[in-house]
């Protein structure tokens, strides 16, 4: 239980598909001011843009409250590390430790260091990361991280950051 409510995690489930679909494009309408004008487009994640992730190998995981999905987050394995892919929470329980609870089981699900990214002026979701341990990936290596890890459009690179657990932050400072 967190702040009253009763909170369900568990992996998605295909019949999930709908339920994913709403809560991404509902959660999404609470930073919508944080995404450049000419990246922002309604529904902010299309159908066809969710079943490409889940075929492209993005593992959901969801929070219910009441067998109602208000939550998601992804997993995705790139070479040798994960990703963590399309994070939403309800908006109406934003700041009541869904994401907490969902973060922590997508990282005991992850075995390999996590990278996660962002838009730039995302502060909402940078201090709730760097509050979970999360480091600022150096101007040095976002880009590179970005074009290797993950498939987005140029005007995305360029309005993005990296955020890295421990465990990556460990592999480069040891020079991997």
């Amino acid at each position: 239980m967190v702040d009253g409510f009763d909170i369900v995690i568990r992996e998605y489930d295909a019949s999930d598909f709908e339920a994913v679909y709403v809560t991404i494009n509902a959660a999404a309408m609470s930073f919508r001011d944080t995404i450049p004008a000419d990246r922002w487009h309604e529904p902010y994640m299309p159908r066809e843009e969710l079943s490409g992730e889940i075929a492209d190998g993005v593992r959901f995981s969801c929070a219910l409250v009441d067998g109602r999905v208000v939550g998601v987050m992804g997993l995705q394995r790139r070479d040798d590390v994960d990703l963590i892919r399309h994070a939403y929470v309800a908006s109406e329980l934003q700041s009541h430790g869904v994401g907490a609870m969902l973060l922590e089981y997508v990282k005991a699900h992850s075995e390999r260091p996590i990278l996660l990214g962002t838009w730039r002026a995302n502060v909402r979701a940078i201090s709730f990361y760097g509050r979970h341990g999360y480091q600022l990936v150096g101007e040095d290596h976002r880009e590179r991280l970005l074009r290797t890890y993950w498939q987005i459009p140029e005007r995305q690179i360029e309005e993005s950051i990296v955020m890295a657990d421990d465990g990556w932050v460990a592999v480069h400072a040891a020079g991997s």
